[in-house]
């Protein structure tokens, strides 16, 4: 990794410093670090964000994210860092911000903040900022949050700073006897708690290389998603599970919820992208998993505005989710994840292949480690179909519209669509059509002259052997 020299050369022609009266109220002398940038914080990035603004100042490119990603917080908790946090992503950047916890006596405080202030005061003389986490104001009940103290003006007895959760709210004053009055974090009685982290700067990384979604951005998704939860569903209990690109969200037990984000969404992720797919999707999605059908009812009615048509799950790619009543199964979840993923990777696809690739794998497992759908329930009604003459020819199947598939003769479009997949899978052509359709998408969108040629059909003559062939294979198959 290429390391860049900070040292106090490169900040010292940007700090200004003056003296005023002696007789001012702190006995210090005004200072300034100027030119510092000021960056709004993305929800609960504050001390990320005051950070960003400081390595701004001296050159560098890592923004509040890249801080969040270096502390280690796992994302799951959905919120930016704590101290203890933002002090090892501080470390980690390049910074050294000394002891961090200082500790005031609250039967001496005036002296002992007094203490604080000047050490803190001494190292702005340095041309060293701090980040302090104190309240956000004085009313009672206010949130801990941190800021960045880049100056001190002794006319006015004034702490000069950047405020992050407010637009254009860079060199804010406060009055210092209100700064040492929001500073202490009064958890004890007999001791008071004060943080601060001086900016020190040593060797500054480069920033990190960005691919894919990254711990900030599962933490912000959180953040949301349990807001909305406190919005919408008050009252119930969900855990998280970030299996990426998705968020499982569930209101099982703890483990039950890690278990199935392990065993289903994992697992299905693992053994499409090994079969198929190059690309996650494009942005997270949500995995909702409901216990029941009450649960599902009524979760699904109050995030999204409806009732479910199913009783099973479904996906919503305008949400990008996936709703599920977990109790009727898996099956329907993995089917949901094979349209998440079809959606980047083959957005041409036709509702025929993308639902009969999605109801292939509704009951699936693994064989000589690769995803294998076997026979389910929708196999009868298929066969019965077969015998009433039913069945429509495949060339009729795959020029079928979006609302000819879904709207027409919907079970036997699925079914058909689903045992011609279980063919080509079972005759080890399924991966190969998927590969060969996909390339020929302009010439051949619904994919029926790919299906010929996979098949070794030359005219409609042998694809109407081929049917005769295939509805004997699927009247001998077994729902097991």
């Amino acid at each position: 990794m290429r390391l860049r020299w900070v040292g106090a050369l490169a900040v010292l022609a940007a700090v200004s410093t003056s003296c005023t009266d002696a007789g001012a109220a702190s006995g210090c002398r005004s200072v300034l670090i100027k030119n510092v940038p000021h960056v709004l914080q993305k929800p609960d990035f504050c001390g990320e964000a005051c950070a960003e603004m400081y390595l701004r100042k001296l050159g560098s490119s890592i923004d509040q994210d890249e801080v969040f990603d270096r502390s280690g917080t796992a994302p799951v908790h959905g919120r930016g860092c704590y101290t203890a946090e933002l002090r090892r992503a501080l470390e980690r950047v390049g910074f050294k911000p000394g002891a961090t916890w200082y500790r005031v006596n609250t039967a001496a405080s005036a002296v002992g903040m007094e203490s604080q202030w000047k050490a803190l005061h001494a190292d702005l003389c340095r041309r060293i900022p701090s980040i302090v986490c104190m309240h956000y104001s004085d009313r009672p009940g206010t949130t801990e949050h941190f800021r960045l103290v880049l100056g001190y003006d002794a006319g006015k007895d004034e702490v000069l700073y950047h405020e992050p959760a407010e637009k254009r709210a860079g060199y804010r004053r406060m009055k210092r006897s209100l700064f040492l009055k929001l500073w202490p974090l009064k958890y004890n009685t007999r001791r008071w708690t004060v943080v601060r982290m001086r900016l020190e700067a040593g060797r500054i990384p480069a920033p990190l290389k960005k691919t894919g979604f990254t711990n900030a951005d599962f933490a912000q998704h959180v953040m949301a998603l349990k807001a909305r939860l406190k919005k919408k569903l008050p009252g119930r209990k969900f855990h998280f599970v970030i299996q990426k690109p998705f968020v499982v969200i569930g209101d099982e037990t703890a483990d039950t919820v890690r278990l199935r984000s392990v065993r289903t969404v994992k697992w299905a992720a693992d053994k499409f992208k090994q079969a198929y797919f190059a690309r996650d999707p494009a942005r997270i999605h949500d995995v909702w998993l409901f216990k029941d059908k009450a649960s599902y009812e009524s979760g699904a009615r109050a995030l999204f505005g409806r009732k479910p048509s199913t009783p099973f799950g479904y996906y919503s790619s305008a949400n990008r989710a996936l709703v599920m009543n977990i109790s009727t199964g898996g099956g329907t979840l993995v089917h949901e994840m094979l349209h998440a993923y079809m959606e980047p990777n083959f957005p041409a696809c036709p509702s025929w292949f993308n639902e009969g690739m999605g109801s292939l794998y509704e009951q699936c497992g693994s064989e000589n480690g690769r995803i294998r759908g076997y026979t389910n329930w929708r196999l009868p009604g298929l066969q019965k179909a077969i015998l009433k003459k039913r069945v429509p020819s495949f060339k009729t199947l795959c020029s079928t519209t979006t609302h000819q598939f879904y709207n027409e003769d919907k079970g036997t479009n699925y079914a058909q669509a689903r045992y011609l997949c279980y063919y080509l899978q079972e005759n080890k052509l399924l991966r190969k059509y998927y590969r060969a359709f996909h390339k020929a998408q302009k010439t051949d969108p619904t994919g029926y002259e790919t299906l010929k040629k996979i098949l070794g059909r030359k005219n409609e003559a042998g694809m109407l052997e081929f049917k005769r062939g295939w509805e004997a294979w699927v009247l001998r198959l077994r729902y097991r």
